[in-house]
């Protein structure tokens, strides 16, 4: 409407006593004018109230809309099988364009390699691993111990071109998780980019006499050196592997579908590392039937790039280059800090932006801040928000609205201004986040659910459908069905209970682990996800519960507290929370991190000071954000049990570092309740 009137009122000012009948014309001019611009809605490619139809029997099988034949999507291209097949289509593609991209140092311009210039490269450094005796078949592991970098897309794609099986090495695990990987996969070389990694897996030598050898991407020092002859592990430079490849080429050896892509191995919250086998045609399966999703609304081809900021050692980002890939687009690698990867959207001008709920929490904390610094800006924002709010309501997307102008597009440039989609991935979403960031992006924000097991994805909302809260429908790749979960009252016949799943894109099972394998993988080939699901009337799957992070209090009643948190944390103040609870209790309890900008803001908004350490041990501090806690609880439908009954506040945030946080950003539990024991012991006394 706001178009509509701007032309009413232009035409208005034009009308005279005189010219009355040339007036109504101006008018019944701008009206067809405004009735053939106005912005349509996006329309859906199948029926939004029934995204996924039941297949008979009384398994109650789900399955995406174009597979009711139960034929489920394998492939997308002819000549694309595996992911090696998926880097040389882009070669076809791309050629001369575009293919790495990298800053040689800090905040200088990005330099690109070409799909050729990789080829080549990627080439002579798998056949100089191939003639130092690696060989060139699909039991052959090369570990990778480094973050997003140039480097590291070079040894995948060389790699893949011998056969051999690329195994990261989590940049957050820490040493002993990384000696158990090398040792447990049985690791001989392993590529390292730094000094300071090199000599952490050097110091756990004793422990991986099957590492015989350390492939630097950084100069190797002195010390290094000496480090590495102490313990019999050989050292030497990716460079001089490309340089040996480069004097002894070898004939490539190209990967089968059913061969092996990845051990991605998944840190959990408890135990070891568990190593998922991706073979090639799960990660194509992916792929294509995300596309098949996706690609009438999203435009990825060879004019397009990816900026790689999310670990490569997790399949999520692996999937995004492979998505890139296949379609010759660039992947601008990100600088490796965190806090500059807006510089690094704008240089790239990523097509899509891929990311998860803690980076997507903090835009939307971030642009809330900013506005409310004024009352202009505040009501500005509020009456454009409220003006696109109301299209995406009646199902219009677009960056093109003159509240987009004058108000968001200065929002949308951070991201580089090609964004065409956002996709939410790892960990769930809240509502409100979801609908903001359709607002003020104004494209299409997905929400994509699934585990590494499961090939990554497994369900994604679909284009079209503005509605928030669920997970969307399967994947044309996979069927998707509930199981009964008995203890927790959770039955099928009620479209409620455990997600399985089953599909081309299922992963193989855990490497050299049948016990775990057994347990997520049944006789009849589904995986057991450990999550509650529930189907919508309209064939989407919502999130519920978690199986496995439940307790019973003491008077017999189950918490889910990862449910629980996912409320906390949508408080302004909270910025992480963590729920416990003790089945001989009544209760639970809670420790907070409080937002530190929201907190320190807050306090002086109200007569208050001192430091974020002070402010958490002040008690009127605690009853605010308590009192805000239950009241999200109350407006959520939590129970009165549900709630927390006390709280600590903990200046120290939970990270990965800290050995809160997985490298998913998930809370460790264990790790939470060892490291606060005191804590919960005092507030349960």
């Amino acid at each position: 409407m706001i178009d509509f009137r701007a032309k009413m009122a232009d035409a208005m000012n034009l009308l005279s006593d005189h010219s009355t009948l040339v007036g109504l014309g101006l008018v019944a001019g701008t009206t067809a004018l405004w009735m053939l611009t106005r912005p349509k809605p996006v329309k859906m490619q199948i029926d939004p109230n029934k995204q996924s139809i039941e297949l008979p029997g009384k398994e109650r099988i789900h399955v995406y809309p174009t597979v009711a034949d139960g034929k489920l999507v394998e492939y997308k291209y002819e000549d694309v099988r595996t992911a090696h097949d998926a880097f040389m289509r882009g070669r076809r593609l791309s050629g001369d364009k575009p293919c790495y991209g990298w800053r040689p140092g800090p905040d200088q311009p990005y330099q690109w390699m070409t799909y050729n210039e990789t080829y080549d490269v990627a080439k002579n450094i798998g056949s100089g691993l191939v003639h130092i005796g690696c060989k060139p078949q699909a039991d052959t592991f090369i570990g990778i111990y480094a973050s997003n970098r140039l480097e590291w897309g070079l040894t995948e794609q060389a790699c893949m071109m011998y056969s051999m099986v690329l195994v990261p090495l989590y940049d957050t695990l820490g040493p002993d998780a990384c000696s158990f990987i090398i040792g447990q996969a049985e690791i001989a070389n392993v590529v390292c980019d730094t000094a300071a990694k090199t000599k952490l897996l050097l110091g756990k030598a004793k422990e991986t006499s099957c590492m015989k050898r350390i492939i630097m991407i950084e100069d190797i020092t002195a010390e290094v050196r000496e480090e590495a002859e102490k313990h019999g592990v050989e050292v030497i430079q990716l460079s001089e592997i490309e340089n040996i490849g480069k004097d002894h080429p070898h004939e490539l050896v190209p990967p089968k579908p059913d061969d092996l892509f990845t051990v991605c191995y998944t840190s959990g919250t408890t135990g070891n590392p568990k190593g998922a086998m991706l073979t090639h045609g799960n990660m194509v399966a992916t792929f294509s039937a995300f596309m098949d999703v996706i690609e009438p609304y999203v435009n990825f081809d060879e004019n397009g790039s990816h900026i790689s900021y999310l670990p490569l050692a997790h399949g999520y980002e692996r999937l995004c280059h492979v998505l890139a890939l296949v379609h010759g687009a660039g992947i601008g690698f990100y600088q490796g800090d965190v806090r500059k990867i807006l510089d690094d959207c704008r240089d790239v001008k990523p097509m899509a932006f891929p990311s998860v709920p803690r980076l997507y929490n903090r835009i939307y904390d971030k642009i809330i801040s900013g506005v409310q610094s004024s009352f202009i800006k505040k009501t500005l924002f509020n009456l454009a928000y409220k003006s696109k709010q109301a299209e995406l309501k009646r199902g219009v997307v677009r960056q093109d609205s003159i509240w987009d102008k004058l108000i968001f597009s200065r929002i949308q440039s951070l991201l580089g201004g090609r964004v065409q989609c956002m996709f939410n991935g790892a960990a769930p979403i809240s509502d409100e986040t979801m609908e903001f960031l359709r607002v003020v992006f104004g494209t299409h924000v997905l929400n994509g659910y699934g585990q590494t097991e499961s090939g990554v994805a497994s369900t994604l909302t679909l284009p079209g459908d503005h509605t928030t809260g669920h997970v969307g429908p399967p994947l044309p790749c996979n069927m998707i069905k509930l199981v009964d979960v008995a203890e927790m009252e959770y039955f099928a016949s009620n479209n409620q209970g455990e997600i399985c799943f089953k599909g081309y894109n299922i992963f193989q099972g855990y490497l050299n682990d049948p016990e775990k394998t057994k347990e997520a993988l049944d006789e009849d080939g589904w995986l057991h996800s450990g999550d509650i699901g529930e189907w919508l009337p309209n064939g989407t799957l919502k999130l519920i519960d978690r199986k496995k992070h439940i307790f019973k209090l003491a008077q017999g009643e189950y918490l889910a507290p990862e449910r629980i948190e996912s409320i906390y944390v949508r408080c302004p103040l909270v910025l992480q929370a963590y729920v416990h609870g003790d089945s001989f209790k009544s209760y639970a309890v809670g420790i907070v991190v409080p937002d530190p900008d929201e907190l320190l803001k807050w306090a002086k908004e109200n007569g208050m000071s001192g430091s974020l350490e002070e402010l958490c041990r002040n008690t009127t501090v605690k009853k605010t954000i308590l009192d805000q806690m239950h009241q999200a609880g109350k407006e959520s439908g939590l129970k009165s049990f549900e709630q927390v009954k006390d709280i600590y506040l903990s200046a120290e945030q939970f990270t990965m570092e800290n050995d809160l946080l997985t490298p998913t950003s998930k809370s460790k539990r264990p790790s939470l309740r060892k490291h606060f024991a005191e804590q919960i012991q005092a507030m349960y006394e």
